[in-house]
């Protein structure tokens, strides 16, 4: 017990001191392509000349969409960027993959083991035809019960919203909303994949991907890379004199599958893992300034806001309807970047690019436009499936 306690007594704080991304969407380069861009990105961001050779451990997220580069992924991504012998690996957690390499680099520091760490994340997912697509997409499910049964993830979030639309005071309209709001702010993103806006009708009338999900309440299939760098307290503003400190961190599982799960509109693996980080940051939801969350569809995002904390149980359709995660309008601005839906969603470079956009939000580096006024306090929520995996981090200006 006395050696524990000696440990935790040592625990070291962890700041993000660089990040960077490619754009989102179809990318004519390839995986090592993507990474060197992501990474080169990374590496400029940090103040200074920042050697790739200091980097102690790099984890990164893929799903290796498409098989192409299944064994050793990410040995073959870090000689690409000036990591050569790096301790490293690939982590896969379904969309939740470059969410929970992050969380493995805010260990590897705040245990003591490294000073200066990489997460990232990377997908190649439009160089398939739509029906190598589809399979890849389905992998994730629970292969015996939804997936051999032809259970798609639109029509996984579809009976979530059907489900939803019966418990609670809402109906497309709110998920309509939330389609609004982020097409708006992804149009001012300039690594977006869809930069456009788009009126209410029009996302209304989307056609049918899967009752009641239409066009506009999924998000696209893109390609893309994200990197972060990490670094420990004691050498963090070597790197930096406005680092992104991580206040709290928390991840949970939940049962695969829909149907053995006590209730489908709402994620217990979020819950769980939100209360973690708020709790480990010492804040709660309406201390939170920004906050990316995992819109996969638009339901997602409804639920995310609940789960969060954000909205009470059943409100996540009057907060989209009134508007209260857009930019500036409400206490918590949620997905300033666009979010999945419109930013982008290449699977496994979804979490760390998250992280990409709360560390540019926190330091004012953000399009004006898109810039929520006086953030101190930013939240990253990175959910695998249909909620099977779910990472939360909390970031602050302050240590």
């Amino acid at each position: 017990m006395k050696c524990l306690v000696a440990v935790h007594e040592h625990m070291v704080d962890v700041a993000v001191v660089g990040a960077g991304q490619t754009k989102y969407g179809n990318h004519a380069l390839g995986l090592k392509g993507m990474w060197a861009e992501a990474a080169s990105k990374a590496f400029a961001s940090v103040d200074g000349d920042f050697d790739p050779a200091s980097v102690e451990e790099a984890f990164i997220g893929s799903l290796a969409f498409g098989g192409s580069q299944l064994g050793n992924t990410a040995a073959l991504l870090t000689e690409h960027s000036g990591m050569d012998g790096v301790a490293v690996r690939r982590v896969e957690n379904a969309c939740a993959s470059s969410g929970f390499a992050f969380r493995d680099a805010w260990m590897a520091i705040k245990s003591g083991q490294a000073d200066v760490v990489v997460a990232g994340g990377i997908e190649k997912m439009n160089d398939l035809t739509p029906e190598r697509k589809r399979y890849w997409l389905g992998v994730s499910g629970d292969t015996e019960w939804e997936r051999l049964a032809g259970l798609t993830f639109p029509g996984t979030y579809a009976l979530m919203a059907r489900r939803y639309f019966h418990e609670f005071d809402s109906t497309h309209d709110d998920l309509v909303h939330v389609s609004v709001k982020n097409h708006l702010h992804g149009s001012m993103n300039a690594d977006a994949h869809i930069q456009k806006e788009v009126s209410f009708e029009k996302a209304a009338g989307g056609f049918m991907v899967a009752d009641p999900l239409t066009l506009y309440d999924c998000c696209p299939t893109s390609d893309g890379a994200s990197c972060v760098v990490l670094a420990a307290d004691h050498v963090a503003h070597k790197f930096t004199d406005t680092p992104v400190w991580v206040k709290g961190a928390g991840a949970a599982s939940d049962n695969l599958a829909l149907h053995d799960r006590p209730s489908i509109t709402q994620l217990k693996a979020t819950q769980v893992a939100s209360a973690k980080a708020y709790g480990m940051a010492g804040l709660d939801a309406r201390q939170i300034d920004v906050a990316e969350v995992h819109d996969c569809f638009t339901i997602a995002e409804v639920l995310a806001t609940e789960d969060l904390g954000f909205a009470q149980r059943g409100e996540g359709g009057r907060f989209a309807r009134e508007g209260e995660g857009r930019i500036n309008e409400g206490t918590t601005t949620v997905n300033s970047s666009g979010g999945l839906k419109s930013k982008g969603h290449p699977l496994g470079a979804t979490g760390t690019g998250q992280v990409v956009e709360v560390f540019k939000q926190l330091r004012g580096q953000v399009e004006a436009g898109r810039q929520v006024r006086d953030a101190e306090t930013a939240l990253t929520h990175n959910v695998g499936g249909s909620g099977a995996t779910c990472s939360v981090h909390v970031f602050g200006r302050d240590r």
